[in-house]
């Protein structure tokens, strides 16, 4: 009876991890398409650029939110507000990479290296289910490190500096998505929504750093 009811458990657990992996990569999809036409729609109306402050209050703001109805309809919501408010954060970027020489490669080659990298990491830890929990702690800090050291490129005007942190996030959004993808195959993420925002954040990070040092191997 009891390896029975062990059988049974690990069944329901096997279960439930496919949901979560099947609910993520669905609303994924959705909050992609979401973004980058809102991001379409900043570009076409040539918006300027929202300023560190209010993409800052809007970006925690609204993943705060996120966070707090996470378990909620709500969650939904405040998932697409927030994906879109980052779509309309990037369309100014890559304006002002189209209006370079150039610039339609570099954003197209971004672009195309971002879903390279994102599909082959998340299919290699799906795929493998090997557990990357081990790296949890080292992408904690070094997201931090790399987060105070591109305010501090923006303030000291260290074009170097700023080089080295997108090539730092480029090797840390890498290890996220792989951590990420690890937790819901282990069931160390079981809500979907938090999931989805992670690999959402991890994708955008991802771009516009590539986008950033492709720039400036092609001397822009």
């Amino acid at each position: 009876m009891a390896r029975l009811e062990t059988v049974v458990q690990a069944r329901e657990s096997v279960l439930a991890t496919n949901k979560v992996i099947r609910n993520t990569y669905t609303l994924l999809s959705m909050t992609l398409l979401f973004s980058a036409l809102c991001a379409g729609v900043a570009v076409a109306m040539k918006m300027p650029p929202l300023g560190m402050v209010v993409t800052l209050v809007g970006y925690f703001g609204l993943l705060f939110l996120t966070a707090k109805f996470r378990n909620s309809g709500l969650g939904l919501l405040f998932v697409f507000a927030l994906t879109g408010f980052m779509g309309l954060t990037l369309g100014p970027i890559i304006s002002a990479y189209l209006s370079l020489p150039n610039g339609d490669q570099i954003v197209m080659t971004a672009m195309g290296g971002t879903g390279v990298i994102f599909l082959g990491l998340s299919g290699y830890a799906l795929t493998t289910r090997k557990d990357f929990s081990f790296i949890g702690g080292f992408l904690m800090v070094g997201i931090l490190v790399a987060f105070l050291a591109g305010i501090a490129s923006l303030f000291l005007s260290m074009p170097g500096l700023s080089l080295a942190v997108s090539a730092m996030f480029v090797l840390l959004m890498s290890g996220l998505i792989l951590y990420q993808t690890s937790q819901i195959v282990h069931g160390g993420e079981t809500n979907y929504i938090m999931a989805t925002v992670t690999l959402y954040v991890s994708i955008y990070n991802l771009f516009t750093s590539l986008l950033h040092l492709l720039g400036a191997f092609n001397n822009e």
